[in-house]
């Protein structure tokens, strides 16, 4: 998409191209086929193989005529195939949308489904300065609404901490804090990497009760807990701590919300303890890249002081508060994370 604006631009005088204004105009049309196959389970209904679209149709209870036509979308946008005995997932969907799988991102993709309405009311929020959907919908007021976020979390966090710990090194720390924890993904895969590290997971009551189930699923319940309270409310966060973690918080919080967190973070370490904090960051300016831009749109319409911050504003802030050898470190393509990490001097 950047691209192709860029190459109207090549010759001055030129005729501006239009075609990637049509491409973002209709975007919607393929997440929504997206977003619908893995509502209905289309994929978990071709996980053990072919279907013609009769028995597809049957076995989803939905007319022929526009599941054909949802197929041969989806064979398009390379999520099904065609094949002589029918319509199959292609690999990408088999790894990645057949629940059960170590890959599976259904429940995440769930989380943009209930986003997608949301998104739909821009411009109100735009003029209103209200997000669309109140964060309390998704973390704890409506049930159905939080187990996918928190499940959606968890799916999205199993990629993204398996890169995380290969980036923060824990060896030699014991005893870590994971602020706004959510699911307790992260903290069971350092738990599983560090046999002596146990973590106390704090966010609020309708999440940790998710993650309490989460966090036994990945057989670390002894050493991980959860503890459920408000990060923005309690007067203090529990100290002695090696390490504080805090992942996914920042762009849900003011500037002046994100700096009290790392003085708050910085009490509830023992001296030399580590700070981690994990998040999408904007490029200096906050004007690229392209997902952090639109991720900070999204957190806009979901949360009141939704946002993107630039990491460099992360690191001016932790080395203002004290910490010391603070360094910045981007997650692996494709992943838009970055880590901004730092020693308590």
């Amino acid at each position: 998409m950047k691209q192709a604006a860029s190459e109207t631009n090549t010759k001055e005088g030129a005729i501006p191209d239009p075609s990637f204004l049509m491409q973002l105009s209709t975007a919607y049309w393929g997440s929504q086929t997206l977003l619908t196959a893995n509502r209905i389970g289309l994929f978990k209904v071709l996980a053990e193989g072919p279907m013609d679209e009769v028995a597809i149709a049957s076995a989803l209870d939905v007319q022929i005529h526009p599941m054909r036509l949802l197929i041969k979308a989806c064979i398009a946008l390379g999520l099904l195939e065609e094949r002589a005995d029918g319509y199959g997932n292609s690999a990408t969907a088999q790894a990645f949308l057949v629940p059960g799988s170590p890959g599976y991102l259904g429940n995440a993709i769930l989380y943009s489904d209930n986003l997608y309405t949301t998104w739909g009311k821009l411009e109100q929020a735009l003029h209103d300065g209200i997000p669309p959907m109140p964060p309390e919908q998704y973390t704890g007021e409506d049930a159905e609404k939080t187990r996918h976020f928190v499940y959606g979390m968890h799916d999205r966090a199993l990629g993204i901490g398996r890169a995380m710990i290969e980036l923060v090194d824990l060896s030699g720390r014991n005893r870590m804090l994971d602020v706004g924890g959510g699911p307790g993904t992260y903290s069971s895969l350092f738990a599983q990497k560090y046999s002596e590290l146990c973590s106390r997971v704090l966010d609020l009551p309708g999440v940790t009760a998710i993650a309490d189930e989460i966090i036994s699923s990945m057989g670390v319940a002894d050493r991980v807990k959860t503890l459920a309270a408000d990060y923005l409310k309690i007067d203090s966060f529990p100290a002695g701590n090696d390490v504080v973690l805090m992942s996914g918080m920042f762009h849900r919080e003011t500037a002046e919300e994100c700096q009290a967190l790392i003085k708050r973070a910085s009490e509830a370490l023992d001296q030399g303890g580590l700070l981690v904090i994990s998040d999408v960051f904007a490029d200096e300016g906050g004007a690229a890249p392209l997902f952090a831009t639109l991720f900070g749109l999204n957190m806009m319409l979901t949360a009141p002081n939704g946002g993107v911050h630039e990491d460099s504003a992360v690191v001016s802030w932790m080395a203002n508060a004290g910490f010391v050898d603070v360094k910045c470190r981007p997650f692996p393509p494709p992943m838009p994370h970055r880590i901004v990490m730092g020693v308590k001097g």
